[in-house]
């Protein structure tokens, strides 16, 4: 018999912990986008206003590090969702041991983060955001 069921005070606060951890990832992950599209957004109207489309390139670093980061940021939701999936069904088993309490570990590797940059929720928005930079270099902004 497990030493706790889905009633104990204590089960409730892990689960509670581990969505708290997964709200905020999840946030993390919209700040990126929201700050990566500011950036370049500002980047994007200081070359339109100065004429030079050569500096549009300024704005992939910002475009670049957010990627990088809302890409880890989702790893590590996707690690804590596993996690509390995990000891959910360990909970249903009647298996939750007191080691399995309040372990907020996250198991990332490499190939989970790099698999975290092919997610409909990263490539479309970065790569639509390169493809716009693109446009305002090449046909948008003309040539001083």
């Amino acid at each position: 018999m497990s030493a706790f069921n889905a009633d104990s005070a204590s089960v409730h606060k892990y689960l509670d912990i581990l969505q708290g951890v997964i709200n905020r990832m999840a946030a993390n992950c919209t700040g990126c986008k929201t700050w990566c599209l500011t950036l370049v957004s500002a980047t994007v109207v200081i070359v339109a206003d100065k004429s030079q489309p050569e500096y549009v390139w300024i704005a992939f670093a910002p475009l670049l590090l957010f990627c990088c980061l809302d890409a880890y940021y989702l790893t590590l939701e996707r690690s804590f969702r596993n996690r509390y999936n995990a000891f959910v069904d360990k909970l249903h088993a009647g298996q939750v041991r007191v080691s399995d309490l309040y372990t907020l570990t996250p198991q990332v590797d490499w190939s989970s983060r790099l698999k975290s940059f092919g997610a409909s929720s990263i490539y479309p928005f970065y790569l639509f955001l390169a493809l716009m930079l693109l446009a305002v270099r090449f046909w948008i902004i003309p040539s001083a």
